[in-house]
């Protein structure tokens, strides 16, 4: 399996498919799997040189234990350090839920880096995510089936066996860690230059404040998924892609 290295912090990706290279940035549990199971690699890679990346304290790449290593500027030098590790010197990005704050930490701290900007899900406002670590504290002391449970109710889905699998072997003391209240983006919008794709699912209690920033960003528009919760938003790649693939063509 290819790693990059971001100070001592491996971080796991794999590439699929050719053209112009696109960063795909998982959600907070995920891993690069999902792009594949939602559909999402098979659809692009005809066009796109894929590069997916396990974001730290998920998947293949390293889970440290200490809140400290997953603040957003190393967050986002992990991703500088897979395209460093591809020779590439400027990559599309599209990022969903914790992979979208990640996208807005690529437009404050490594802009250079990418060409075109989709950010699915969450806004740039600054959010408490207390209850995302109780319910990772209620999965260290009660088990997995108490930790499915516990993410059901909080995120209002039901687990899929994709999900279940994948949180029988997650480091959840590493996710307790990565999951750090948020600081506000908000003033980096109106300095953004790339062009930019904002979207949520209508019913996610997030789709108001992404359709906010993306009024606030010089090169931006914006699109909701009806119907679809936060969740729904990316499961439903049949519903995004049709809305994601001429903006990535340049229209």
């Amino acid at each position: 399996m290819p790693y990059a290295d971001n100070q001592g912090i491996r971080i796991h990706y794999r590439t699929e498919g050719s053209g112009p290279p696109l960063v795909l940035q998982h959600g907070f549990t995920q891993s690069i799997g999902n792009w594949y199971d939602a559909g999402y690699v098979d659809a692009l890679k005809p066009a796109y040189q894929l590069v997916l990346v396990d974001s730290r304290g998920h998947g293949s790449s390293a889970k440290p234990h200490d809140p400290a290593a997953y603040v957003l500027e190393k967050r986002a030098a992990d991703v500088v350090a897979v395209l460093d590790a591809l020779g590439l010197a400027k990559a599309h990005f599209w990022g969903y839920s914790m992979g979208a704050w990640i996208g807005f930490g690529m437009a404050q701290y490594a802009p250079g880096r990418v060409d075109r900007l989709v950010i699915g899900g969450p806004g740039p406002r600054a959010r408490s995510l207390e209850g995302t670590r109780q319910v990772m504290r209620t999965g260290i002391a009660e088990g997995n089936d108490a930790l499915i449970a516990a993410m059901e109710k909080r995120w209002g889905f039901e687990a899929s066996p994709q999900t279940r699998e994948s949180m029988r072997g997650a480091d959840l003391e590493a996710l307790l860690a990565a999951a750090q209240d948020r600081p506000s983006l908000e003033h980096i919008l109106p300095g953004m230059r790339m062009p930019c794709l904002l979207y949520a699912g209508a019913d996610d209690p997030l789709c108001a404040e992404a359709e906010a920033a993306s009024q606030l960003i010089a090169n931006a528009r914006f699109f909701s998924l009806p119907g679809l919760t936060h969740a729904g938003g990316f499961f439903r790649a049949d519903l995004a892609l049709p809305e994601v693939l001429p903006f990535l063509a340049g229209a």
